[in-house]
């Protein structure tokens, strides 16, 4: 372990840039050098300081101030060890006997979850997950099966999906994560059961066109039967009207979904958990821990207002979870997760909330969103930078914006924002993340490191600033040379451009 530490930080912890700008060639060579299983074994420390060399030194450093493409957050170190004292005692959270004391933990973090997301003293329940894709899939799932059970007296795990299964429809806004097509289509419902509500001008499902979405369907004999809320979508972090959501949910019998995977870490925030006003009010809710709660992938969890529900996953083994141990009160976990082995990740989320408090997790979230907003003002103040809308969390969407080359439209634009991001990677300087809005290829910093600062994001803006230009003198150049101006020399009409530019012309 000593040594590893010491390749860890040799090889990562101590990178001066986010990334080597190793391309992908080049890192499958290296890895080629060696077979994958010799006939005999290596040294650790020989085999450690390769793993260094051709792994560690050419990973994304997500602790660097300049790595800021995803939702792929720095792990506090009290997780870190967590990572390493749950894989040693390697329990499995299927059943009791193979989890014992790691069982009762994650009961007891999921009584705190329920009561950080107002479900506490109502028969709540929940249980932790690979993270928003397995929470989404189960909330869809259970929508499903319950309103199946309560419609028709149909138990879709007996008897499969009913005959009127076809009809089933999903809502959800144009901006939900692509998890829920994904669920509906592993759920037999296919992706056009999903039917995505129009968005306002802040990313947020519109609330009066989801009435009218229902009225429409009822008029086809369709049946709505889940309602997906976000409260942080992926790109723009917005957050739907939770609260009248949940009144249309209730008044029309739908199950209201909230997938809270970017925006649930607001719940610790005295400053900002009035942004999840109403999230309450879902009958279950999706939660990651591997973003704005700091662990390492993977850490999730699914919250379930009425425990009773689920009643439509469990099933029992004569192996596993005998129905005797329901009788007995044995809490086997298997009944609540479409896992049945399973990892101790409460372990992680229970040492980083004992060792760092809410309150400074609260300072770390409140410090990442305020710093969004210092970005964004910063983008608005560059001519040449474009910002696509305000942050609602912590992401800012922009993109660079050319002053020549506007007449071959939006493609050339595109492809130059494109090729800003590729420069920044390959050259070590930042790693960024792409998207589309509105139709435009963008850039964006996902600033969920609570070390960044406006230094280093302004940093990387003068970087996006700098190679655009670069890139636009190239293009110009060429364009030149089409045009038969200066064609015997490109590096005469680069200059030329340039002098142009500096001129204003």
């Amino acid at each position: 372990m000593n040594t590893a530490l010491g390749v860890l930080i040799r090889d990562f912890a101590s990178a001066k840039h986010p990334y080597s700008g190793a391309l992908p060639d080049q890192l499958a060579a290296s890895l080629r050098q060696r077979p994958v299983c010799p006939e005999q074994g290596i040294g650790m420390a020989e085999l450690l300081d390769f793993i260094g060399e051709a792994v560690l030194k050419h990973s994304a450093v997500v602790t660097h101030p300049a790595c800021m493409a995803h939702l792929h957050c720095p792990p506090l170190q009290a997780s870190l060890v967590a990572e390493a004292l749950l894989s040693a005692v390697n329990p499995s959270m299927d059943s009791w006997d193979q989890s014992m004391s790691a069982t009762m933990l994650e009961q007891e973090v999921i009584g705190w979850l329920c009561g950080l997301f107002g479900f506490a003293g109502r028969g709540s329940d929940g249980v932790f997950t690979s993270g928003g894709t397995q929470s989404n899939f189960m909330g869809l799932l259970l929508a499903r099966d319950h309103y199946c059970c309560m419609r028709w007296n149909w138990n879709v795990q007996q008897r499969g999906l009913p005959p009127q299964a076809d009809r089933l429809r999903v809502l959800c806004s144009e901006e939900a994560h692509f998890t829920v097509k994904q669920s509906a289509a592993l759920l037999g419902l296919g992706q056009q059961s999903v039917i995505t509500v129009p968005v306002d001008s802040k990313g947020r499902m519109h609330s009066d066109l989801l009435e009218s979405t229902i009225a429409r369907l009822r008029e086809d004999e369709l049946l709505p039967f889940v309602l997906v809320a976000t409260a942080g979508t992926t790109d723009f972090g917005s957050i739907d009207p939770l609260p009248e959501l949940g009144e249309a949910a209730r008044r029309h019998g739908l199950w209201l979904h909230t997938d809270a995977a970017y925006g649930g870490a607001l719940a610790l925030s005295d400053q900002h958990a009035c942004l999840l006003k109403g999230i309450a009010l879902s009958d279950s809710i999706t939660v990651d821990f591997h973003k704005l709660f700091y662990q390492p992938i993977s850490c999730g969890a699914f919250l379930l207002r009425d425990r009773l529900h689920y009643r439509y996953l469990r099933l029992n083994a004569d192996y596993l979870n005998p129905e005797a141990d329901d009788q007995a009160g044995v809490p086997n976990l298997v009944g609540k997760s479409v896992q049945t082995t399973r990892r101790f990740d409460a372990l992680k989320l229970y040492m980083s909330l004992q060792h760092v408090g809410r309150e400074r997790f609260a300072a770390m979230i409140d410090h990442t969103l305020k710093l969004a907003e210092e970005t964004a003002e910063r983008i608005r103040q560059e001519d040449a930078l474009e910002l696509i809308a305000e942050p609602t969390l912590n992401a800012v969407v922009f993109r660079y914006v050319p002053s020549v080359g506007a007449e071959d439209g939006a493609g050339w634009t595109d492809e130059l924002n494109c090729r800003i991001r590729d420069r920044l990677l390959e050259g070590g300087i930042a790693v960024v993340a792409r998207t589309k809005a509105k139709g435009k290829a963008c850039l964006k910093f996902t600033l969920l490191n609570p070390l960044a600062t406006l230094q280093h994001t302004a940093g990387i803006l003068r970087h996006v600033i700098r190679i655009g230009k670069e890139l636009e003198c190239q293009y110009a150049a060429e364009l030149l040379a089409r045009k038969g101006v200066l064609s015997h020399d490109r590096g005469t009409a680069a200059g030329t451009y340039g002098s142009f530019m500096g001129r204003g012309l």
